[in-house]
């Protein structure tokens, strides 16, 4: 078994690339709002409601964005939970340490944490991998109609898009 390879970057580069990333950063955006629905059906107040959705929506959608940039690239296989699971023990807990950071300077506190960093830290790791796996699932179903959307006009997504055909011989699932 070979070492995988990035691939080179197509011509119109970043872009391309950005496009592609969309269904990951959409995922990522989705979930970080999840926090802020469970505040608001908790009762607590629009300002802190407001703030964790932006607090963990922005780093999880930024995140979802690198993870299907390393897709596109070719560093992550697309649909393997080893590589998904690694990326996101440690990308996980830095967005749950950026939404507590955040959190606390709009709310004036002093304290991110009420709980020591690396305590705070290995739970978001053992957490991450249902996010993992979450992550992946919804990747694995969005993606890959957005690439087969965007394929004419973008060489990162046809080759994803390509990656998704049925074998030949087998009609494409409906």
């Amino acid at each position: 078994m070979g070492a995988r390879t990035a691939a080179p970057a197509p011509a119109g580069g970043v872009l391309l690339y950005a496009e592609a990333a969309l269904p990951g950063a959409a995922i990522g955006l989705v979930a970080g709002s999840f926090g802020a629905v469970t505040a608001a059906l908790a009762g607590l107040g629009a300002g802190l409601t407001g703030a964790i959705a932006a607090g963990m929506g922005a780093p999880l959608a930024l995140l979802g964005g690198v993870y299907g940039v390393l897709v596109g690239r070719g560093v992550v296989a697309p649909g393997a939970i080893g590589p998904a699971a690694l990326f996101w023990v440690v990308a996980f807990p830095a967005a749950r340490l950026a939404e507590e950071a955040f959190v606390a300077a709009a709310l004036g506190h002093g304290a991110v944490l009420r709980e020591p960093l690396l305590s705070f830290l290995l739970f978001q790791a053992m957490l991450s991998l249902g996010f993992a796996i979450g992550f992946l699932w919804l990747h694995e179903r969005l993606a890959p109609r957005w690439f087969h959307r965007i394929r004419s006009r973008n060489p990162v997504a046809a080759a994803l898009s390509a990656h998704y055909a049925p074998p030949p011989g087998r009609p494409p699932r409906g």
